[in-house]
C-alpha cells in the first residue's frame, strides 16, 4: 500500500566554513538559515568550530579511524536533503580547514557528497567577494558526485553589507539571495521529494534548449 503522509520539510545544512568567532560567513550562513526557514524548509546552522578534526593522514586513519569531528559532520550531512556552504576564501582558494573536513568526510562509507545538492555562498571584504574560492571549491566536492548549484552568492565588501538585523544592507543583494536560495530549494524539493520525475542532465549549464537531453544511469 502506498504511503500517503505528506513529506517533511525539506532539510538544509547551512554550515559556516570560518574557524573566526566574529566571522562574516557566519554573519552570511545565519542569514541564509533565516532565508531558509522564510521559504518553508527546515535549517540546521552549524559552524565548522563544532566538528574537531586533526589534519588528514592515512596512517592516522590507519591507526585511529576517522575523527569523531567528521563523524559528526558526516552525520548532520546524512540527515540533510542539501547543503549550504558559506566559505571565506584564502589565498584566492578554499580554506585548507574546509578543504580538510572534506577530504576526512569523504572517507567514510557510503560517501555522503555523492548526489547531495550544494548552494555555494561566501563574504569577503574584497571586491570580488570571496568568488574565486567558491570556483575552487567546486572541484572537490563535484569530483565526489555533489550536485552543485549553477549559481553563486558572493558579497563583496562584506564588512559594510550587513545591517543591524542581519539582513543585507543592500536591498538588491539581499532579494537576490532570496531568491537564489528559493529557486534552490525548489530544485532540491524537485529531486528529492518527486521520486517519479527521470532525473536528467544537460549538458551544459543553463541550457534551456529543446534539444535531447543525455541520459545517465546512476548506482
Amino acid at each position: 500500500m502506498a504511503d500517503d503522509t505528506p513529506p517533511g520539510p525539506t532539510r538544509v545544512l547551512v554550515f559556516g566554513a570560518s574557524l573566526r568567532g566574529d566571522s562574516l560567513n557566519a554573519r552570511l550562513a545565519a542569514l541564509v538559515a533565516r532565508l531558509v526557514r522564510e521559504a518553508g524548509a527546515e535549517p540546521d546552522l552549524a559552524r565548522m568550530g563544532e566538528f574537531a578534526m586533526p589534519v588528514y593522514d592515512g596512517d592516522a586513519e590507519t591507526a585511529e579511524g576517522i575523527p569523531e569531528g567528521a563523524l559528526a559532520l558526516r552525520d548532520r550531512l546524512a540527515r540533510a536533503d542539501a547543503l549550504v556552504i558559506a566559505s571565506p576564501e584564502y589565498n584566492a582558494s578554499l580554506p585548507g580547514g574546509l578543504k580538510n573536513a572534506v577530504d576526512w568526510v569523504s572517507r567514510v562509507r557510503p560517501q555522503p557528497f555523492k548526489d547531495k545538492h550544494a548552494l555555494l555562498v561566501s563574504a569577503s571584504p574584497s571586491m570580488v567577494g570571496g568568488n574565486r574560492g567558491l570556483w575552487a571549491l567546486r572541484i572537490p566536492l563535484e569530483h565526489l558526485g555533489t550536485r552543485v548549484y549553477p549559481d553563486m552568492f558572493s558579497l563583496a565588501k562584506a564588512h559594510e553589507g550587513f545591517a543591524e538585523n542581519g539582513d543585507l544592507t543592500d536591498p538588491a543583494l539581499q532579494l537576490r539571495l532570496a531568491e537564489s536560495v528559493t529557486a534552490f530549494l525548489r530544485l532540491v524539493e524537485a529531486d528529492t521529494r518527486y521520486v517519479c520525475l527521470q532525473r536528467r542532465w544537460y549538458e551544459f549549464l543553463g541550457d534551456c534548449t529543446d534539444a535531447p537531453v543525455t541520459q545517465r544511469a546512476q548506482d
